[in-house]
């Protein structure tokens, strides 16, 4: 349904050509985690401090946690990377991203983060910090911004697979799909607890904004 990179994951020799028995969507988790970082520095011209949150054992953070680092480099934003292996490590690591004295962060996206959205919320709010998220969810539940491909079109995608190989396609030949729809989710009142001026170029480019 949706992997972060199924070339570094190893389920696909190429994208065009996955081969095997797989294919499916990816999230082009480099290319949107570079994204995040171009529209948290947007948001927040002053950021020079940013953490990272990712899990070593997925397979696609590493990638995307360097495409990360030379985006970052070249907006003049140091990265720090916190390692989460489980849920039980988010809130010790957060106590470490504030004696950092991190003034951003960006967790990429993983199953470990998702069902802890409002924990992560709550801390980023306590600890005063600007975040963005690979989940559209995150700003609906007290988070800066959210940016990510939109689930139901990735639903559709999925239907029209599943439709191919019942009809005798082989999943190997089928080319894993991108996504073709984006959404943009900014929490105004989150900005302004944070002292953020959201500039009106990006808030005009929100799907959302959550007053």
């Amino acid at each position: 349904m949706a992997i972060g990179d199924p070339l570094a994951s190893g389920l696909a020799s190429s994208l065009a050509h996955p081969g095997g028995n797989l294919t499916g969507m990816t999230r082009m988790l480099s290319e949107m985690s570079v994204k995040h970082v171009e529209l948290l520095k947007q948001a927040v011209p002053s950021l020079s401090r940013l953490a990272v949150l990712f899990n070593p054992g997925n397979s696609s953070h590493a990638p995307a946690l360097n495409a990360v680092a030379d985006t970052a480099q070249a907006l003049s934003v140091q990265v720090r990377p916190f390692r989460v292996r489980a849920p039980a490590e988010i809130d010790p690591v957060f106590a470490a991203v504030r004696s950092e004295r991190a003034d951003g962060v960006l967790f990429l996206a993983d199953p470990i983060f998702f069902p802890h959205l409002k924990r992560i919320a709550e801390l980023v709010d306590s600890g005063h910090l600007p975040a963005i998220a690979n989940f559209v969810e995150f700003p609906k539940l007290g988070g800066l911004m959210g940016y990510a491909p939109s689930i139901p079109d990735e639903f559709r995608h999925a239907a029209r697979h599943v439709d191919k190989i019942l009809r005798g396609a082989k999943p190997g030949d089928l080319p894993v799909e991108q996504p073709t729809k984006f959404e943009l989710v900014i929490n105004l009142k989150t900005a302004k607890a944070l002292g953020l001026t959201i500039p009106p170029t990006l808030l005009a480019r929100a799907d959302e904004v959550i007053e």
